[in-house]
């Protein structure tokens, strides 16, 4: 009877534990790395999240994915600085600016596929990178944007000062879990259904009556909006944009997040940017060649885990024996 039970519950309950475990980890990660390496986990999860939408359920490998985090740094940085707009109005223009040039650079790079895609986007990330490098009197160059500052979150019932450390640990962490209820609302709604589909097979996609163009188009959007976004908290974080959060190097470091989390679960990309960011920031202190390590194990995950983090786990819990299954006797080798 106890095993009956714990199988009904399983199909009810298992939704479920992934985003208790969620919360665990945002709980105890201040706990376990400094605050600041902590919330800079969750700005880049929010990231892998976005990029996701584009790889892991639509099928486009987009290099250029900083194009929209530095957008939305530069915009958020530039409007608390001179505007002195609440942080909250910083978000959503951040979120907005992603959106558009990801709607200019969605609607550009879609009319080619495979590496002409990618190489676009990458091309586009490049020219964004150096608009911003030659706009020095506007976004500070090579020097970045200094003095972004992290003002309270005044509401008319409460203020909320965010700029103690743990403070704006809590409030990206909600951030972050409000980010990706929403981009698990979309992945499983119709709307996700139908980049899947693309993702699989575009062509029978288009036969069936779907706007491929346009959806794809959608996808870079949504991706956009919460790629800038996650730009305007890092640039919260640290009081500063550099220059490098619209570099191609950005870029590259989510596409290894993602890959190594594993693309075909969503909260794979959470997993990879943990790991990522771990290691970049704990191990790079007491050695300088880190990403030797990372090259190390992206090259096992590309052989021997295409499914990332997430693929060995499951071939781990595929080795444990399951409540209620039992398992037959070893009857010894068998006679021709």
């Amino acid at each position: 009877m106890g095993h009956a039970k714990v199988a009904k519950l399983r199909p009810q309950l298992g939704p479920i534990i992934p985003w208790v475990l969620l919360g665990v980890v945002v709980l105890i990660l201040p706990d376990l790395m400094r605050t600041t390496v902590a919330t800079e986990v969750w700005i880049f999860a929010i990231l892998a999240l976005a990029f996701n939408l584009l790889l892991g359920y639509t099928g486009l490998l987009s290099f250029g994915q900083a194009t929209f985090f530095g957008a939305g740094a530069y915009t958020a940085g530039l409007l608390l600085i001179h505007q002195r707009v609440h942080p909250l109005v910083a978000l959503a223009a951040a979120a907005l600016a992603g959106g558009l040039v990801a709607a200019l650079v969605g609607y550009l790079c879609i009319r080619r596929v495979g590496l002409y895609f990618i190489m676009l986007t990458f091309a586009f990330n490049l020219m964004a990178y150096f608009i911003v490098y030659q706009a020095s009197s506007i976004t500070g160059g090579v020097d970045g944007l200094p003095g972004v500052p992290r003002p309270p979150v005044n509401l008319q019932v409460i203020s909320w000062d965010i700029r103690p450390g743990v403070s704006y640990y809590l409030f990206v962490s909600l951030i972050f879990l409000a980010c990706a209820l929403a981009l698990k609302r979309v992945v499983d709604s119709p709307l996700g259904l139908v980049l899947q589909a693309i993702r699989e097979n575009e062509a029978r996609a288009a036969a069936l009556g779907y706007n491929t163009s346009a959806f794809k188009r959608l996808a870079f959007v949504i991706s956009g909006a919460f790629s800038g976004l996650a730009g305007a908290l890092y640039g919260m974080l640290f009081g500063i944009v550099p220059i490098d959060t619209i570099y191609w190097v950005t870029s590259g470091n989510v596409v290894f997040m993602t890959l190594i989390g594993g693309t075909s679960s969503f909260f794979g990309p959470v997993i990879g940017a943990i790991f990522f960011i771990w290691l970049a920031e704990t191990i790079s202190v007491r050695w300088e060649r880190w990403p030797l390590l990372f090259g190390l194990v992206f090259v096992l995950v590309i052989f021997f885990f295409r499914g990332g983090f997430v693929e060995v786990w499951r071939r781990l819990q595929a080795l444990l024996p399951r409540p209620g299954r039992k398992l037959e006797p070893d009857r010894g080798p068998t006679k021709d």
